[in-house]
């Protein structure tokens, strides 16, 4: 998956999860618990890392494009009518396989 958005140094663009909805015998939608799908996502865009202390180089990040992760919060954006979070890499809570 390809985006035109190139985050910057820890920074990553996450995918948000849309929330599942079921169907219930009478045909009513339930939506799913939308804060719990919201924090969930899969990584499209990675940024280079953040410098390290000499300021010669960058330090990598620990997830990668394609990566299903778990955050706390983001920056919310939409881009192209899809639904995106910025999160820097120290909300990265969790990569899930």
């Amino acid at each position: 998956m390809s985006t035109a958005i190139k985050p910057l140094r820890d920074n990553i663009v996450i995918k948000k999860n849309k929330a599942e909805e079921t169907q219930t015998a009478s045909g009513l939608y339930l939506s799913g618990n939308e804060e719990k799908d919201k924090k969930q996502g899969e990584v499209v865009a990675v940024g280079p890392g953040k410098y390290n202390e000499d300021g010669d180089g960058t330090i990598p990040l620990s997830v990668a494009v394609g990566d299903t992760v778990l955050y706390s919060w983001g920056d919310s954006i939409e881009h192209e009518g899809e639904q995106y979070e910025i999160v820097s890499e120290s909300n990265i809570l969790a990569i899930i396989n």
